[in-house]
């Protein structure tokens, strides 16, 4: 038995266990192998991850850090001596400008006045044609003239530009709005306050301050709130710049790094230039606003460096809390943050504890009209991107800090709005009633736009009326009619008789048309000049039906219409639809003695650094002879004088010289008037957008609102015919033959010389009237 169990035995010993501690230690060792391996891909993905963002921050520091809007200023407001200019207009304008009432100026941007006397201290400003520095002025003014301009020392000024009024901007897609600031340019009190109360150690910390967030702790339990934050101006900055605001440990540990990283390849004034450019300050609608530069201006319509120790202290507060601390809305909020920044100035030394008392005691400062320097002018910007983007590319316009340089004339804009919108409301009984206006302005010799409104809210940035309103343009046509057949003075002058009675045509359809004048009445034959000035229809179809509804339509052309129309005889009575700033376009061409003149709403284009891109120059072509634009001028006055237009002149003076013309559309859905004078054309449409009745004719409607801004303006008398082709004529109104000079019935008329009638009347003289030629020369003396 001993035998039989010794292989039993030794079939057990075959050393398991030995086999299985090997096993067990050699496990072991790839294991650390593996962490090391992890570990040093670890740091290679780290490495990586810090290369990247290493790139992020230096590609956006060394190159365009931001998409820069591009800035559209206003025509700078010229003072001169000798110019009408009513003192409290000007007192108006410089409210709006952002320059602030003082009793002694001390600065840029104050101005002091006493009585009829201003003292102004004007900003300096690049302008297009170079810089201009600050200067301290005295205008004193006579009436409505100003009759001395000089420095405060006591030296003449020929002439002086205010700064231009900013009216807005052209934004990407982000809506982001921004300045551009170098730290010089930054008052010093308002940097170390931003540097005492949001990072106290910037100047000693390499981007995170665990110093700091224990003092921020300790501070905030003491106030028993929060009165500071851990954060530095590095950490902040990054924060803003490339992450967003989820509170996650991956983004907060992403931060500590590229904190790290920024301060190591940027000194820390650039880190704080960048931070006061950046920062987000404040929001309108859409528009974000960051940086102090344009908060500046948002908060207080002036710029940064004019600002005093309370509105320094207030900008800082507002960086805690942009929305919790916004002045408007929550001014005692703020002033207690803003109280506690200045102790806390006063706490760091930056300012006496006198000083920070006294600014304790001033208001915030805020203008009550936020949209003050942002887009207050929607539709006049609106043609300006029209015009720009012929030539430059929309990322263009958003991105690379443009800025553009107009033609609107602030004074002329502002009273077009109000003359539109104080006039609707009383056409409607303060009520709103659907009923909407538009209104364009131009120089009526060079086409400069000076004013463009495009609704009775002039600061709603919705339908523009002015540049998108299509309406039938009614009776504003018969102009084109009647100089197609003046253009043949072997038919047609002005004394013509022409007949005002029925007439049936045929239209395109087989129907039947037979319009009617607007009184219902006929008036039998009537000179033609009484023809356009009384708006006969029915002599006007007739007139264009002689000369050719095509001759028409080739008028209507050289006269700037772009768009084709049918010519159908309807179009003689206005069944045409245009825009105000088409019609403005048209009787530009009038307005400007026969030269077709583009309308332009821009001067210049400036690169962000000052330099000119693009000047926008006078281009002029010839459209129609002189001596035929005198005649229609002069039939343009007569409707002024003694027809449709001769309300205007219970507003303005008599003495100016004014032409234009009235429309009227059916069912009185819009009324219109386009009219000038010798420096100012104007054109208003009244009217619903849902296309019903407005309720007015185009003299009881248009022209009313047309006279109410006319009247604000110090006119220029239209000139008396320019060509030497034209002489006049006395004229017998019954007959249309040549009257005498002591005729009841006669009136003085222009003629083309060869085309004055050859048969007398009975009272007439065989030469030209020349007591009465004189005596109207006089009159436009």
């Amino acid at each position: 038995m001993t035998k039989n169990a010794s292989p039993r035995k030794t079939t057990r010993a075959k050393k398991p266990a030995p086999k299985k501690a090997v096993k067990k230690t050699r496990r072991w060792l790839p294991s650390w192998r593996l962490l090391f391996r992890l570990a040093l891909c670890g740091l290679v993905v780290l490495g990586a991850w810090l290369i990247y963002l290493d790139a992020v921050i230096t590609s956006t520091f060394d190159g365009k850090k931001w998409a820069i809007p591009a800035k559209v200023y206003a025509q700078p407001v010229e003072l001169y001596e000798g110019m009408t200019l009513d003192p409290d207009t000007l007192q108006g304008q410089l409210r709006r400008q952002g320059y602030q009432p003082v009793r002694s100026i001390s600065r840029p941007g104050t101005f002091s006045r006493a009585g009829d006397s201003f003292e102004i201290y004007v900003r300096g400003f690049r302008f297009p044609d170079g810089p201009r520095d600050s200067m301290a002025l005295r205008a004193d003014f006579s009436g409505n003239s100003l009759r001395n301009l000089q420095t405060t020392s006591g030296r003449d000024v020929p002439v002086i530009r205010l700064d231009p009024q900013m009216m807005g901007g052209i934004y990407p897609a982000s809506h982001e709005d921004r300045m551009l600031v170098q730290l010089k340019d930054v008052p010093a009190t308002m940097v170390k306050a931003l540097v005492a109360v949001e990072d106290r150690d910037f100047y000693e910390h390499w981007g995170l301050s665990p110093k700091g967030i224990a003092r921020a702790m300790v501070a905030n339990i003491q106030a028993g709130g929060i009165v500071q934050g851990g954060s530095t101006l590095t950490q902040q900055l990054i924060k803003n710049f490339y992450l967003n605001n989820k509170r996650t440990f991956t983004r907060k540990i992403e931060e500590a790094f590229m904190s790290l990283l920024l301060e190591w390849h940027y000194s820390k004034d650039e880190i704080l230039e960048t931070y006061l450019n950046e920062v987000y300050l404040g929001q309108q609608g859409q528009r974000s606003v960051h940086g102090f530069a344009l908060a500046s201006e948002f908060y207080f319509a002036r710029p940064l460096s004019e600002l005093n120790l309370a509105k320094q202290a207030l900008m800082v507060a507002i960086v805690k809390g942009p929305s919790y601390y916004n002045p408007r809305r929550y001014p005692e909020r703020a002033k207690e943050r803003r109280d506690l920044v200045l102790d806390m100035m006063a706490d760091q030394g930056i300012i006496t504890a006198a000083e920070a008392e006294q600014a304790q005691k001033q208001s915030l400062g805020v203008v009550s009209r936020e949209r003050l320097q942002a887009n207050a002018f929607p539709a006049y910007i609106d043609l300006v991107k029209r015009q720009l983007r012929q030539d430059y590319r929309n990322e263009d316009l958003t991105s690379e800090g443009l800025r553009i340089f107009t033609n609107m004339n602030p004074i002329v804009q502002q009273q077009a709005q109000d003359s539109l919108s104080k006039r609707i409301k009383q056409l409607d009984g303060g009520k709103d009633t659907g009923l909407e206006g538009a209104m364009v302005v131009t120089s009526s010799r060079t086409g400069e736009v000076q004013a463009i409104v495009g609704g009775r809210d002039a600061g709603f940035a919705g339908f523009n009326r002015a540049l998108d309103a299509r309406r039938p343009i009614g009776s504003l046509v018969k102009p084109a009619v009647f100089l197609t057949a003046l253009a043949d003075p072997s038919r047609y002058t002005l004394a013509t008789r022409i007949k005002d009675e029925p007439i049936t045509l045929k239209e395109n359809n087989g129907r039947e048309w037979s319009p009617e004048n607007y009184s219902r009445k006929v008036h039998g034959e009537v000179p033609l000049y009484l023809a356009l000035a009384k708006s006969y229809n029915l002599a006007t179809i007739r007139l264009g039906m002689d000369v050719g509804v095509p001759a028409v339509v080739s008028t209507l052309k050289n006269m700037g219409l772009t768009r084709d129309v049918n010519p159908f005889p309807s179009l003689l009575l206005g069944s045409i639809d245009m825009t105000p700033v088409e019609v403005a376009a048209m009787y530009q061409t009038l307005a400007s003695g026969g030269f077709r003149v583009p309308l332009r709403a821009i001067d210049a284009v400036l690169d962000a650094h000052g330099q000119p891109l693009t000047q926008y120059s006078l281009s002029v072509e010839e459209a129609f002879p002189p001596e035929q634009v005198d005649l229609i001028n002069y039939a343009l006055q007569r409707v002024m004088w003694e027809g449709t237009g001769k309300s205007a002149y219970k507003k303005i003076p008599s003495s100016v010289r004014v032409a234009g013309k009235t429309g009227t559309t059916d069912e009185l859905r819009d009324s219109w008037f386009a009219g000038y004078s010798g420096d100012t054309l104007a054109v208003t449409w009244l009217g619903r957008d849902d296309n019903k009745s407005a309720r007015y004719t185009g003299g009881t409607g248009a022209l009313r609102i047309w006279s109410d801004f006319m009247a604000q303006r110090p006119l220029k008398s239209l000139s008396p015919p320019v060509s030497s082709k034209v002489a006049f004529f006395n004229i017998d109104r019954a007959t249309g033959h040549m009257g005498g000079a002591g005729c009841q019935n006669d009136v003085a008329l222009p003629f083309i010389k060869g085309s004055e009638p050859l048969q007398k009347a009975p009272c007439a003289k065989a030469s030209p009237a020349k007591g009465v030629v004189d005596w109207f020369k006089a009159l436009w003396e």
